[in-house]
């Protein structure tokens, strides 16, 4: 998985395209880790493994969050929201709920495919720039994908009655 020690290869793992990095970063390779912790959930009664995964996983939540605001790169912002998901399902999993953590799995998994194929496409065509402050009039161009990727971004952070609402809120 991608937690804090192992973490340094998702942002720079963004040289692929964006439609392998959509795969890679929603449902297959980096949830990975979670899927497997959740399968082995009977772990989390052992008292030093569960306050290990929570020390590393509010770590990897509060880094991530942090590297996100300072990058310009916005194939690496969205890479850095993903750890942050990340961190936040290892945190569930650390507090011994382990369905909520997967209920979360299946909503990343979702607005965060769509979140990457809409900003592939936002990056194409703004000749493949991914930098963030060359975006400010992509609205205009191309409502639809700048609509389709607001919603998917405020899935993201739990906006009310979207996927990331109700698995945030049940967390909560």
């Amino acid at each position: 998985s991608a937690q804090i020690p192992f973490s340094a290869w998702l942002p720079a793992a963004m040289a692929a395209p964006t439609p392998v990095s959509s795969l890679v970063h929603s449902s297959t390779l980096v949830t990975a880790g979670v899927y497997l912790l959740i399968r082995l959930n009977l772990m989390f009664e052992f008292f030093f493994f569960s306050k290990f995964l929570l020390f590393v996983s509010l770590l990897t939540v509060i880094m991530a969050g942090v590297g996100a605001m300072l990058e310009m790169d916005l194939k690496k912002i969205i890479a850095l929201s993903t750890l942050s998901q990340i961190g936040l399902m290892m945190l569930v999993l650390s507090l011994g709920l382990w369905h909520l953590s997967f209920f979360h799995l299946l909503t990343h998994a979702i607005f965060k495919a769509m979140l990457f194929l809409c900003a592939g496409v936002m990056i194409h065509n703004n000749l493949g720039s991914q930098d963030i402050r060359l975006m400010g009039v992509y609205f205009k161009m191309n409502p639809v994908i700048s609509g389709a990727f607001g919603l998917s971004s405020m899935a993201l952070f739990g906006f009310p009655f979207l996927s990331g609402f109700y698995s945030k809120d049940l967390i909560l």
